[in-house]
């Protein structure tokens, strides 16, 4: 990625080298059920280490985490954030059950009440995400790029709109324009290599990958749903017994993502 010698680079150039990086990532891994976690490991940190460095010297932000004004809106995600939240919620569900969570039936039944909603039919409904609980986003470390990128500088105002009081709510350009970005560039090079490159609203796309093949096996395939046939949701494997995925914990771990951070260019001040 090119840049000034002040540290700057081009909105243009940053898509092509984070394209690259992604196509990296998947050259080495394609066939690895890893290359999942791997895409969206390196998503999410450059998503954190770019928008930071594009927000230098703004206002702070009101979003710290305990907020769920924003978590009624419709959100879309990538193929891999769905197999990956998909992965989550499979791998924790008796921790989760033990907790009062029943997150794989919760994203069956907002799947069931949301599909086909448009946006302004989403807030009518006024139904919260479906990982919220207790007002806190229990995959929040996973929480795909979309929502990363909707950051907001006045809560009040937020809180306000989900209310559905006419409010203008003040959000991060940097962050929006760092999430189409990288948003972007993933599907780009998930589509040149000939996998799933759309984006899918977020309890239909993770309910459909749920007993799905994870890593490139589900991630084959162009247009249509996420995953074809049945429709991913037969949640037992061939011997009979439940589908397990590898616990993701791992990529919340700076060791683990670190992996996967060589291929991230540099952040830089867009020009």
């Amino acid at each position: 990625m090119s840049e000034t010698a002040g540290g700057e680079t081009s909105p243009a150039s940053y898509f092509t080298a984070m394209t690259d990086a992604f196509s990296r990532v998947l050259a080495e891994r394609r066939f690895d059920p890893a290359v999942v976690g791997g895409l969206c490991a390196l998503a999410f940190d450059s998503f954190e280490r770019t928008a930071a460095a594009q927000a230098e010297g703004a206002a702070p932000l009101a979003c710290k985490g305990e907020c769920a004004a924003c978590c009624g809106l419709r959100v879309v995600v990538t193929a891999p954030e769905a197999f990956l939240l998909a992965r989550f919620v499979t791998a924790n569900r008796e921790a989760l059950l033990s907790r009062g969570v029943d997150a794989m039936r919760w994203i069956d039944d907002a799947d069931a009440a949301t599909r086909g909603l448009s946006q302004s039919g989403r807030m009518a409904l006024d139904r919260a995400c479906a990982l919220l609980h207790e007002g806190l986003c229990i995959a929040y470390r996973l929480r795909p790029l979309a929502c990363r990128g909707h950051a907001s500088y006045d809560r009040a105002a937020c809180e306000a709109a989900a209310r559905g009081e006419d409010v203008e709510t003040a959000v991060s350009g940097p962050h929006v324009v760092v999430r189409g970005i990288i948003q972007n560039a993933l599907m780009h090079s998930l589509r040149k290599a000939g996998l799933r490159f759309g984006l899918y609203e977020l309890h239909g796309g993770v309910a459909d990958c749920v007993g799905a093949a994870a890593g490139a096996v589900g991630l084959a395939g162009r247009g249509g749903p996420i995953v074809g046939g049945d429709g991913g949701r037969v949640r037992r494997g061939r011997s009979g017994a439940p589908v397990r995925f590898r616990h993701v914990g791992w990529l919340t771990s700076r060791t683990h993502a670190s992996r996967f951070a060589k291929h991230a260019p540099l952040p830089g001040r867009f020009q």
